[in-house]
């Protein structure tokens, strides 16, 4: 595979075939973890890490999978990178792992995660495998930080903690609240169709 074909794969998950806004997987996370900018960074880049890493080892043993249990397969192998995302937490940003609660364990039923595996990794080689659950994983990340810049700003007047709203600055409770991530979601969604289309979605 050449650097053009790695090329063809970033524009198609970072933009043309985003996970969020054109397959519509990962939504779930959209409610859970957006409403704060420190949370979503860290889910994110957990997705990512273990998008990259499960595509890479499914990339690695396709071969030796059996084609009647490779799902099964699949879930134990993304299951084991999700838990060392656990443990890191658990052991490095403990405050953030308590915050996320059962949110980090979820990963492992992630749309995104199984949909790469079985539409990529399951029939090419590891390094584009790997390059693809990786800009699989960014393209979702970018979604959601954006998403979670307008709730955490909108919501409690902070971008990553810190305040930066004016004290006259009114806070947005419904942007603290799970639709919220829908709504924005939408105009997300809206704003790519007509990029896309050249305005004519």
């Amino acid at each position: 595979m050449t650097a053009k074909d790695l090329k063809k794969i970033s524009r198609e998950n970072l933009w043309f075939n985003n996970p969020i806004f054109i397959q519509i997987l990962g939504i779930c996370s959209t409610l859970a973890v957006t409403n704060l900018l420190t949370n979503t960074l860290i889910m994110t880049l957990g997705v990512t890490f273990t998008a990259a890493f499960s595509n890479l080892t499914i990339a690695f043993m396709k071969d030796w999978i059996p084609r009647k249990v490779r799902m099964i397969v699949q879930v134990l192998i993304i299951s084991f990178y999700v838990i060392i995302v656990d443990i890191l937490l658990r052991a490095f940003l403990p405050e953030i792992s308590k915050s996320l609660g059962p949110y980090v364990g979820l990963i492992i039923t992630n749309c995104i995660l199984m949909g790469r595996a079985e539409a990529f990794a399951q029939s090419n080689p590891p390094i584009p495998a790997f390059w693809d659950g990786l800009t699989s994983g960014i393209g979702y990340m970018w979604v959601l930080m954006a998403i979670a810049f307008v709730r955490e700003f909108l919501g409690f007047g902070t971008l990553f903690g810190f305040p930066v709203a004016p004290a006259w600055f009114p806070q947005w409770t419904i942007m603290v609240m799970a639709p919220s991530a829908f709504f924005l979601v939408a105009i997300l969604l809206w704003i790519a169709k007509n990029r896309m289309t050249g305005g004519k979605a």
